[in-house]
């Protein structure tokens, strides 16, 4: 029998994808909001594509806002898109 893969969903496109394939956006406990490189930090976890394109919707959909149901200041998508680029380069 086939493993089944993990997929999620990306919170700017609205895609499954595979787990591994995608970022892991994470909220602490502390509810900061981090990228979580290894995808296994500890807290609430939303997925997106590795495009910057839909760290974009998501921000414009307010993906976040809905994932993590809290509001989220400008800054951290700001924080996002500036880790997002150095990993991408």
């Amino acid at each position: 029998m086939a493993k089944k893969i993990p997929m999620r969903q990306c919170i700017g496109c609205g895609e499954m994808k595979n787990k591994k394939e995608m970022m892991r956006i994470l909220k602490t406990p502390e509810d900061e909001i981090v990228l979580d490189v290894t995808g296994k930090k500890n807290g609430r976890g939303a997925y997106l594509c590795k495009e910057r394109e839909c760290l974009l919707k998501a921000r414009k959909s307010k993906g976040l806002e809905r994932s993590f149901k809290m509001s989220i200041p400008n800054e951290v998508y700001d924080n996002l898109e500036k880790e997002f680029t150095a990993i991408h380069e």
